[in-house]
């Protein structure tokens, strides 16, 4: 059962980032704020939950939260900072876009950088609270949805089913077929 909130009455933000160990595409990352009281059966983390699923949330998510962003960053930035910058920088900027300011944030992982409001990091947050659980179905499947777009582009790479991901499949057609812009460079390919 996830926690709705780390501090119960103020309006806390969560955020979560979806393909940071993809080989291209960009990193995908989400802010969500959640109305008090909500409840939403079968939110969890997005990895534990089937494509279908995390549609039918995200629809729920995005009428019902209070407000909610998400930002692609793109596989170049991703190669002029590195990933784990481009994922804090990209989860910064949907937190400056939320329509209303939170006065917390909840953030999965261990590292963030300094932000002009309190946050917490916590370690596999995406399965302990509402609002990140949230945030990473938001940032999955809009990065899902761009990744089918992608695979339309640049076919015979399979991101239709890999997503971008590094299976054993995408590095033979990226060894086949070569490297393309959407590709990370700074990453280990082949």
């Amino acid at each position: 059962m996830l926690a709705p909130f780390l501090n119960e009455g103020i309006i806390e933000a969560g955020c979560d980032e979806a393909g940071r160990g993809c080989l291209c595409g960009p990193v995908s990352c989400a802010a969500v704020i959640l109305p008090p009281g909500f409840s939403l059966d079968g939110l969890d983390d997005s990895k534990k939950l089937p494509p279908q699923k995390r549609e039918q949330l995200r629809a729920v998510i995005e009428r019902e939260a209070v407000a909610w962003a998400v930002v692609m960053v793109s596989s170049q930035e991703i190669d002029e900072i590195n990933i784990l910058n481009a994922s804090i920088t990209g989860m910064q900027r949907a937190l400056d876009r939320l329509s209303v300011r939170p006065e917390h944030v909840l953030v999965d992982g261990n590292r963030f950088k300094p932000y002009s409001v309190p946050h917490t990091t916590i370690v596999g947050g995406d399965g302990k609270y509402m609002s990140i659980a949230a945030a990473s179905i938001l940032a999955k499947t809009h990065r899902d949805e761009l990744m089918l777009r992608l695979a339309a582009e640049y076919p015979g790479y399979g991101w239709e089913r890999n997503m971008g991901y590094p299976t054993k499949a995408h590095r033979a057609a990226i060894a086949a077929l070569g490297v393309t812009q959407q590709h990370r460079k700074s990453f280990r390919l082949t």
